[in-house]
């Protein structure tokens, strides 16, 4: 299943988790890592636990801690008993991270989940999403992060004044989106900071849906529908793509035509997309 809205929650808050589970987000990120404190990720990983052992009605990822801290095996090691839909992994430099943390996910015999990386946090992540290719069964879709990276790189930003993201970021988001189509699945746009301005969020999320992406990353319950929207196809673009179908299986392939434009067989994969998206296809 795509996600469109996926909603981080700081894993030591039941409160928090509990408030999540009535938002509109697709999928919960109860996170291990950088919301939590570094005394408190044992009872993070009890309280994570315990939240995954309740009914909810979305799919619930749980985001362990960096693979080069040692503290990933043991939040595995904690909630795999009680079944999250995924894993989301942070500071993921490679595709043999991911194989790495599927096998600890395996290790208790009962796996199998999907996993999302946050791919860009590092430059050494970009380099690997230019030139690896990221192929990987357990992957649910690929994700960047900017402010990891501006750490990374020393920048005092990672937006000008008007909100646009200065041109390093623009890179790794244009390589995490690349990388993640031809590895064939969803791309995610990572957070809007500011909680409080849901026209930005809007702005930017709908920037991310022309260019590709499917869904975006959330840190307050607000944005979720927000994002819904956005990456939901309009009524307008599924009867576009409707037609289209209905055109191209009238020509028999090749080309059509439909209001005057010519169309091939790029506009046929865009169509139905639209439609799987939708459910409809």
């Amino acid at each position: 299943m795509a996600y469109r809205s996926w909603l981080f929650v700081p894993g030591d808050s039941m409160a928090k988790m509990e408030k999540a589970a009535g938002s509109e987000a697709d999928a919960l990120i109860l996170d291990l890592e950088d919301s939590v404190a570094a005394g408190a990720k044992p009872a993070a990983r009890e309280a994570a636990a315990a939240f995954l052992g309740r009914p909810a009605p979305m799919a619930r990822f749980v985001r362990v801690n960096a693979l080069d801290t040692g503290l990933a095996e043991a939040d595995v090691a904690a909630v795999q008993p009680a079944q999250p839909d995924g894993y989301v992994l942070p500071k993921c430099a490679g595709p043999e991270d991911v194989e790495t943390l599927a096998r600890l996910i395996d290790a208790g015999g009962t796996g199998g989940q999907p996993i999302l990386p946050i791919a860009t946090e590092t430059p050494r992540a970009v380099q690997a999403l230019m030139a690896r290719d990221w192929t990987h069964p357990r992957l649910v879709g690929l994700s960047w992060g900017a402010e990891d990276l501006a750490a990374e790189l020393g920048a005092l930003s990672n937006k000008d004044a008007k909100g646009r993201f200065h041109s390093p970021f623009v890179l790794a988001r244009d390589a995490m989106l690349m990388a993640a189509r031809a590895a064939g699945v969803p791309a995610i746009d990572t957070v809007y900071t500011d909680f409080r301005d849901p026209g930005g969020l809007d702005a930017e999320a709908r920037a991310a849906l022309e260019v590709g992406f499917a869904g975006k990353l959330a840190i307050h319950p607000a944005q979720c529908a927000t994002i819904n929207q956005t990456f939901t196809p309009s009524e307008d673009s599924l009867a576009w793509a409707r037609a289209v179908v209905a055109a191209m299986e009238a020509a028999g392939g090749g080309v059509a035509q439909l209001h005057g434009r010519m169309l091939d067989q790029p506009h046929l994969k865009q169509a139905r997309a639209l439609l799987a998206r939708a459910g409809r296809d």
